[in-house]
């Protein structure tokens, strides 16, 4: 029961995790910039993996698409591939759990569905570890670029969608550790063997009491006319 509730609850750990990596990799705000005016904002910058964007003080946005994938910086591409294989890898993970827990009806004995959990959990946590990684190499981009005074151009700060990434991966990494653990619990103890020699001991000891009696019966003289 208690191995249930743990696969239950890591299943909903890693799905959490998995929804939240994949709103992820649209949302805008993966870097932000705005210029202060002396009342209001007057112009805030943004990007994301797909574009760059700048809004005015009323709202209006303005978008322009990376023109290119392969004329862009290598770290974007990297980031690109790893939220994808990060979403496409808790897609297979949620299947694999769903055939793996005990509550479900399908995936064959306790032992096959242990381990197909266990593989479930791994999955999910390769697809938080693509997913950190990624939102990692973003947000060291922005920092390294924010403070380097050799750098002219538009300094960026950490956005809402590297924070909705980290917090994805980190429940995906714990949900599938949880996944891992239940093939432990699910491996059958070993029992001791015990021979049983009950009518071995029963006969040695009636042997040990009928030799434990003294022999009673009166030893027989013969005198010489017996033998003729």
């Amino acid at each position: 029961m208690a191995s249930t509730s743990a696969e239950i609850i890591a299943f909903l750990l890693t799905i959490s995790g998995w929804v939240l990596v994949s709103s992820t990799l649209p949302t805008d705000y993966w870097k932000v910039s705005t210029i202060d005016g002396t009342v209001i904002t007057t112009a805030t910058f943004w990007a994301n993996l797909w574009k760059t964007c700048v809004t005015d003080s009323t709202g209006v946005s303005n978008c322009k698409d990376f023109p290119s994938m392969l004329a862009l910086d290598g770290y974007i591409q990297a980031c690109r591939g790893l939220m994808i294989s990060a979403v496409c890898l808790g897609f297979f993970g949620a299947i694999f759990g769903l055939v793996g827990m005990k509550c479900t009806k399908v995936g064959g004995s306790d032992q096959t569905k242990a381990k197909i959990a266990c593989l479930a959990g791994l999955i999910f946590i390769l697809s938080g570890l693509c997913s950190m990684t990624s939102c990692s190499l973003y947000a060291n981009r922005i920092t390294s670029e924010f403070f380097d005074p050799s750098f002219v151009a538009q300094k960026y700060e950490l956005g809402a969608a590297l924070f909705i990434g980290w917090a994805g991966a980190s429940l995906c990494i714990i949900g599938g550790s949880i996944f891992c653990c239940s093939i432990a619990e699910s491996s059958p103890s070993p029992r001791r063997g015990y021979a049983y020699n009950g009518a071995t001991s029963v006969m040695s000891s009636r042997t040990k009491v009928h030799n434990s009696v003294p022999d009673k019966t009166p030893p027989k003289h013969f005198d010489k006319n017996a033998y003729v």
